[in-house]
């Protein structure tokens, strides 16, 4: 892998997808965006623009687990939309595990939730993503 890349990350809901970006070098996601399109071509119409504009090495899809570690029920759906980007964007594709993520991440907006509820889908794109960091480079760094 290069000394740096940008990776963008997702959270994959039926209303919502949020969406977050890093560098390797730096190891620090940032919430960038939710996509709220219903239809599929607008959704993927949306982030094909934030591919364009960023131009990320590779994505990351979170991947619901239960506390148990099982298979959540919306796991497939996940999935799905992570070959779907991969077919569509020709960019490498991980899943990473998100569980707790939306929790973190409400605890870490503060405000009227009804109007932080778009944010808060970015957010949790963020950890998820952060998360992907932090296992990356604790994988790959020297001991």
């Amino acid at each position: 892998m290069p000394d740096s890349e940008t990776v963008m990350a997702f959270d994959f809901g039926e209303q919502r997808i949020g969406v977050a970006i890093g560098e390797t070098l730096l190891g620090q996601a940032r919430a960038l965006a939710t996509v709220a399109e219903s239809a599929n071509d607008r959704r993927f119409a949306a982030i094909g623009r934030l591919i364009a504009e960023w131009r990320p090495a590779r994505l990351v899809v979170g991947l619901p687990r239960h506390i148990d570690d099982a298979e959540h029920e919306f796991a497939a759906r996940c999935e799905r939309f992570a070959r779907q980007l991969e077919g569509r964007y020709r960019l490498p594709v991980e899943m990473a595990d998100e569980r707790y993520s939306s929790a973190i991440a409400e605890t870490r907006l503060s405000g009227d939730k009804r109007k932080l509820k778009a944010q808060l889908d970015a957010a949790a794109a963020a950890v998820i993503l952060q998360a992907w960091f932090d296992q990356h480079n604790s994988i790959h760094s020297p001991a």
